[in-house]
């Protein structure tokens, strides 16, 4: 069963940045489609950003364009996401996981969630 290990996860300022890192845990025949996820308690998770598997296409959610980036590194075959100007509100466990890119959403049928990283952004 596929499934993801997050890292880089932190507490910061707000202003601050960090890089959260995503790896599969197991084998996964070809490049995938890969996006980060976060989610609070007592709400739903939310997509953030997607990647397509050439790294060409992505997705943002509106409240963290133009400060989050990802991006993904084939030969490592790893994707992170790069997170500046961070808020209170971007507080949260992330999690990546398969998505589409179109849309941001969850890829149907997956469900297999690793422990995510948690983001804490306070003074």
């Amino acid at each position: 069963q596929l499934q993801f290990v997050e890292s880089g996860g932190g507490l910061v300022q707000p202003g601050g940045s960090l890089r959260l890192s995503c790896a599969p845990t197991t084998f996964a025949r070809g490049l995938l489609t890969i996006g980060w996820f976060r989610q609070t308690p007592g709400k739903e998770r939310e997509g953030v950003s997607c990647i397509n598997d050439s790294g060409r296409r992505k997705n943002y959610a509106d409240d963290v364009k133009g400060r989050f980036t990802i991006s993904r590194d084939i030969n490592k075959n790893t994707v992170y996401l790069q997170m500046n100007s961070l808020k209170p509100e971007d507080t949260a466990v992330y999690y990546c996981g398969l998505c589409v890119v179109s849309t941001g959403a969850t890829a149907r049928g997956f469900s297999s969630w690793g422990q995510g990283t948690q983001v804490t952004v306070s003074s």
